[in-house]
């Protein structure tokens, strides 16, 4: 069995790419790597509070590694800092050499962490590249994922879905430009419940606020 680390955004994604590894009997996700941006103490794009995403690994069952950046860092300081976390990784289970990803249909996206990793030394896995958005979408929530939009791009979806949970009458609300799993960035989702943890993530909305003129971010907390 090979053992894997899996690149945790705190999202539907990834909660799913997890969901599908360990229905595998030839691979362990044996970690999880998140990227966080340290003056705001969140997961990097999503805007996830760092004690959401400890809440999460826990979930999961899985050790969490960080990779932590500065606001508005740069390609080679995002790069050093992941390094870094391959590196801390790799102490702690030498034969690790492989990231799961929860690309879905990007090829470019998924070509660029491909030579990201390999200039480390390392190889990727993306299980679920090439699915069928809308049919995957549907998947996910039949099989028991929930999760709430926790970050929408208003250039491209209205700010009213921030916060709202991901379900059959969302995707039946989205525009037909929109893609169903948000895969050119129109959302980004936050994970509360499903079959990858062993317990929900109790969490409570707080304000949706607008970052950059662009950004709708909804505040997800712990709840109590």
């Amino acid at each position: 069995m090979k053992d894997l680390l899996l690149a945790w955004s705190g999202g539907k994604d990834a909660a799913w790419t997890l969901h599908t590894l360990r229905q595998r009997d030839d691979v362990r996700v044996v970690g999880l790597l998140t990227t966080v941006t340290v003056d705001y103490d969140r997961i990097a794009m999503h805007g996830i509070r760092r004690d959401v995403l400890h809440a999460q690994a826990r979930a999961a069952g899985l050790p969490l590694i960080e990779s932590p950046i500065r606001t508005g860092c740069d390609n080679a300081a995002y790069e050093d800092a992941f390094s870094g976390a391959l590196q801390r990784a790799r102490a702690r289970w030498p034969e690790l050499d492989t990231v799961a990803f929860g690309d879905l249909q990007l090829a470019d996206v998924r070509a660029w962490r491909e030579a990201l990793c390999d200039r480390h030394g390392w190889s990727i896995e993306t299980p679920l590249f090439g699915r069928d958005t809308a049919a995957l979408a549907r998947g996910m929530i039949a099989g028991g994922l929930q999760t709430r939009l926790c970050c929408v791009d208003t250039t491209q979806l209205d700010a009213r879905f921030a916060g709202q949970a991901f379900d059959h009458e969302l995707l039946d609300a989205l525009p037909a430009a929109c893609d169903p799993c948000g895969e050119n960035g129109e959302f980004h989702t936050l994970v509360h419940a499903g079959p990858m943890f062993g317990q929900p993530v109790n969490v409570v909305p707080g304000e949706t606020v607008l970052r950059n003129g662009r950004f709708a971010f909804t505040d997800f907390k712990l709840a109590g």
